[in-house]
């Protein structure tokens, strides 16, 4: 007989790094721990309704994972540089909240080095480690980089884009893991590769603004996993509003069913129901 575990508005799920990391499904503030169900048969139900993750108001569509319009276009936080931090609206003083960008922007972050689908390069805050990784599916994960803000972040990101991706291809990290790397040599290679452009934005933002880390300590993480799929099929909650199949494992923000797999951060604020089947 089929059995409700918890319904609500979802938000993205809870991760602890464990061996393997524990996954928890947050519906209209319920936790459910999900690593007990791996290899048992869920169902999620889509009501039809969502509510904006930051005000809550009823909108008919999500924009940026889970915001209604208005929030959409009021929110620094859905700025495009948030995006792209290395045009930075705080840093060219059309920031849409200054404020909000003085505590979540003008901080430290690191750039890191990370093994998702391949050999990445990112940002993140100090208070986003080690989620940031997890959210992403990364295998392997190592900061390279002590900066000031996420303006700075964003720059020297930009640098190491013409020698490494700076996105994960979901697909490929949904299929299994990647082959493990050096991330250290990794560092030093690229470190070499762009010494001289690292330099100059050194000398145009001061020493302290950008701090080379090395040696630092690599994270590795295994993920709650049965069974890869061979190929990826991506289910759509406004097409088909009912998912279910034998949960097989749980990777990044994504359940993994022997049907399908979904992304759950991109469906933040619907209003779900997690059933047992």
């Amino acid at each position: 007989m089929a059995e409700q575990l918890a319904a609500g508005n979802v938000r993205k799920m809870k991760t602890r790094l464990e061996q393997p990391v524990q996954y928890t499904m947050l519906l209209g503030g319920q936790e459910t721990p999900l690593n007990p169900y791996l290899g048992q048969s869920l169902r999620l139900e889509y009501a039809g309704q969502i509510n904006c993750i930051h005000c809550d108001r009823k909108t008919s569509k999500s924009f940026n994972q889970g915001y209604c319009y208005p929030c959409f276009r009021r929110l620094a936080q859905c700025d495009s540089c948030i995006i792209s931090p290395e045009k930075c609206h705080y840093a060219a003083g059309t920031c849409r909240e200054p404020e909000w960008g003085e505590t979540h922007c003008m901080i430290d972050h690191f750039v890191y080095l990370a093994n998702t689908s391949g050999l990445k390069v990112g940002i993140t805050r100090g208070s986003q480690v080690p989620t940031r990784w997890m959210d992403q599916g990364a295998t392997q994960a190592q900061p390279i980089f002590r900066v000031d803000s996420r303006h700075h972040s964003g720059l020297v990101e930009t640098l190491f884009k013409n020698h490494i991706a700076d996105k994960t291809n979901w697909q490929a990290m949904l299929k299994g893991s990647a082959e493990p790397c050096d991330l250290e040599a990794e560092r030093e290679r690229l470190v070499s590769e762009c010494q001289a452009e690292i330099h100059a934005l050194r000398e145009q933002y001061g020493l302290q603004s950008i701090t080379v880390l090395e040696g630092e300590a690599e994270t590795r993480i295994d993920y709650p996993v049965l069974e890869y799929p061979s190929k990826v099929k991506s289910f759509n909650l406004d097409k088909t509003p009912t998912v279910e199949g034998t949960l097989n494992g749980i990777k990044g923000q994504y359940l993994i069913f022997d049907t399908g797999v979904i992304n759950m951060r991109k469906y933040g604020g619907y209003h779900l129901s997690l059933i047992l089947n």
